[in-house]
């Protein structure tokens, strides 16, 4: 079965960066694509960045570009989230998605997912 484990999370104050990480098991990892989600209490769920398979290619939402890093380590079977310069705003749980295809679909609302991890950001 798939399985996808959200850690990292944690209470950082602004400017301050945080590591995420989005273990996965039960697939061939490699055959996936990956997505970062985002989603604070009473607010919708946001698309935060993806990665491709094989093709390594990336894509940030606007309010984190330049701010956070996508990678993947297919031998760890592990996505990670690289977030720099950390703004309250950024508070909210964050969950990744596991999309089977090359290149991540944002808008498929398909795929698994995990259970998240809380990332809160104080001013």
């Amino acid at each position: 079965e798939v399985q996808l484990v959200e850690s990292g999370g944690g209470l950082v104050q602004a400017g301050g960066s945080l590591t995420l990480s989005c273990a996965a098991s039960g697939f061939t990892f490699e055959d996936y694509a990956i997505g970062w989600f985002r989603q604070a209490p009473g607010k919708e769920r946001e698309g935060v960045s993806c990665i491709s398979t094989s093709d390594v290619t990336t894509n940030y939402a606007a309010s984190v570009k330049g701010r956070f890093t996508i990678s993947r380590d297919n031998a760890k079977n592990t996505v990670y989230l690289q977030m720099n310069s950390l703004k309250p705003e950024d508070t909210a749980v964050y969950y990744c998605n596991a999309q089977e295809g090359n290149d991540y679909n944002p808008f498929a609302d398909s795929g698994s997912w995990g259970q998240g991890t809380q990332v809160t950001v104080s001013s």
